[in-house]
């Protein structure tokens, strides 16, 4: 009876043990298998995979057609943002450029260039990096 007692508890322990080290059924018994995420190694004959690159990322609301290449004139009024010191002018957010030429109020003509991808502190607009800017 002694001998019952102790074999019981051990095998419910060999039991748990085992079912937490199961196989998904992917491989076969007793072969080795790769960790989930990681590749296998490749064998010396195997070419090696083709490489294509992913798509552009999209973003949502932004505009259908690539901006244009190359630098781009704007003329209007320059209106003050909603945060402080954001200056938008049609639509775009003026980053960078000579803040004694651009000020909310003003009317002037900027060359620059459309940067949809950058991120900014201001919660409107579309980034626009002044390169040149003069009163008009």
């Amino acid at each position: 009876m002694r001998t019952f007692r102790l074999v019981v508890p051990a095998l419910v322990v060999c039991a748990a043990l085992s079912a937490c080290g199961g196989t998904d059924g992917s491989t076969t018994p007793g072969a080795p298998s790769a960790t989930a995420g990681q590749p296998t190694p490749a064998s010396p004959s195997s070419p090696a995979p083709a490489i294509t690159p992913s798509p552009p990322l999209k973003s949502p609301g932004g505009p259908s057609v690539p901006p244009p290449v190359g630098a781009t004139e704007l003329t209007g009024t320059i209106t003050a943002g909603v945060e402080p010191n954001c200056l938008l002018l049609d639509g775009y957010l003026l980053v960078g450029g000579p803040r004694d030429v651009l000020a909310a109020g003003a009317r002037v003509t900027v060359t620059g260039r459309v940067e949809t991808g950058m991120m900014t502190t201001c919660q409107q607009g579309t980034p626009f990096v002044v390169e040149n800017a003069n009163r008009s």
